[in-house]
């Protein structure tokens, strides 16, 4: 088998030796190129048709925001963004434009050396597409992540049903597709593990408010569950709801493999509201979330599935529905229509129904 061929965009020449070091160890990975800025990494793309791309995002010349969309339009190349934690809210408009994942840039340690790896073998035989250049579009206003979120004040549980999703690899796109989509008035409060890199998911709320009708935000603990509101959980701890309508931040396993826990959300929503809960698993590689929608399905509760089709990573949904523990296997283009339905009370009478 040939080596993977990578372009490494970083203009510290410590950093692309840190990723070199890495990504070289095992002998499967061939750096073809080095890019100090973007303008560079977009020639490199063009002459050397790499497989994947590493990209900066606060360069000199070209930022690696501005040769995404540039890469992108031209010859789509699969782009996974290493970065600092402080560029964490660009790092997410970058996956609108065109890349596939963000994570932190490494250091040499076994840990974040294999996290990289695993990320650049997977995304490497992702298949993307030369994107059409968009026409500028007016910039919705930003929810303030620290402020209350915009809600009606509410009763205990004013609310039917229950939304919980779970998602990695390729889930921000597939989350931004699909919140975006939901009006204001939604009649469900929606919790949501993504897998995430330490520090990001400020970055990631900001960016899915910014393109939402709901107000979105890092989930708080203690704070009550709300219709109409989207809850993301911390990658440091695991989110879970409590019976009095709650939402609860509880440490992992130290040795826990994914952060944070799709499994422990969707399981405490099928604890606590049994036929209420609505499951939803997402694009993602792993199997984390499987036992949380099967929770969800033995509850009584809906559960619904992204098809292979529309999925960055046809992985945790492919096995979820394997396991024979989804009732609606759904189109992403779908999805929103159907959430819609369901939150408002009308149960889907479908089961396993491929679109």
């Amino acid at each position: 088998m040939s080596a993977i061929r990578v372009v490494i965009t970083d203009d510290s020449q410590l950093a692309r030796d840190v990723l070199r070091n890495i990504l070289t160890r095992d002998g499967d990975i061939e750096i073809v190129g080095e890019a100090t800025n973007g303008r560079e990494a977009v020639e490199l793309a063009r002459r050397l048709a790499p497989q994947l791309i590493t990209m900066d995002l606060n360069m000199p010349v070209m930022d690696g925001l501005s040769a995404i969309e540039e890469i992108m339009h031209t010859k789509g190349v699969p782009i996974l963004v290493v970065s600092d934690r402080s560029d964490a809210e660009t790092a997410y408009r970058a996956l609108d434009v065109g890349a596939l994942e963000v994570m932190q840039k490494p250091t040499l340690d076994d840990e974040d050396a294999q996290r990289l790896l695993a990320r650049v073998r997977l995304l490497s035989g992702v298949a993307v597409i030369t994107r059409l250049r968009r026409r500028p579009t007016s910039v919705m206003p930003v929810v303030a992540i620290n402020a209350p979120p915009v809600c009606h004040p509410t009763m205990p549980k004013a609310f039917q049903r229950i939304v919980a999703i779970a998602c990695s690899t390729g889930g921000p796109q597939a989350l931004a597709h699909l919140l975006s989509k939901l009006p204001a008035n939604f009649p469900a409060p929606v919790v949501i593990a993504q897998h995430i890199s330490h520090g990001f998911i400020e970055g990631m709320a900001h960016w899915l408010a910014s393109l939402c009708s709901m107000p979105v935000r890092v989930a708080q603990h203690g704070e009550p569950l709300k219709p109409g509101c989207i809850y993301l959980s911390p990658s440091e701890t695991n989110l879970h709801v409590t019976p009095n309508h709650r939402l609860k931040l509880q440490q992992g396993p130290d040795n826990a493999l994914y952060h944070p826990s799709c499994d422990a959300l969707l399981t405490s929503v099928a604890n606590v509201y049994g036929p209420e809960a609505i499951g939803v698993i997402l694009t993602g590689m792993g199997r984390d979330g499987v036992n949380g929608v099967r929770a969800i399905h033995l509850a009584g509760g809906s559960t619904f599935a992204q098809n292979e089709a529309s999925s960055v990573i046809y992985g945790m949904n492919q096995e979820a529905v394997n396991a024979g523990v989804i009732q609606h296997i759904v189109a992403l283009d779908e999805l929103p229509d159907r959430l819609i339905h369901e939150s408002s009370g009308q149960r889907a009478s479908s089961w396993m129904q491929p679109l």
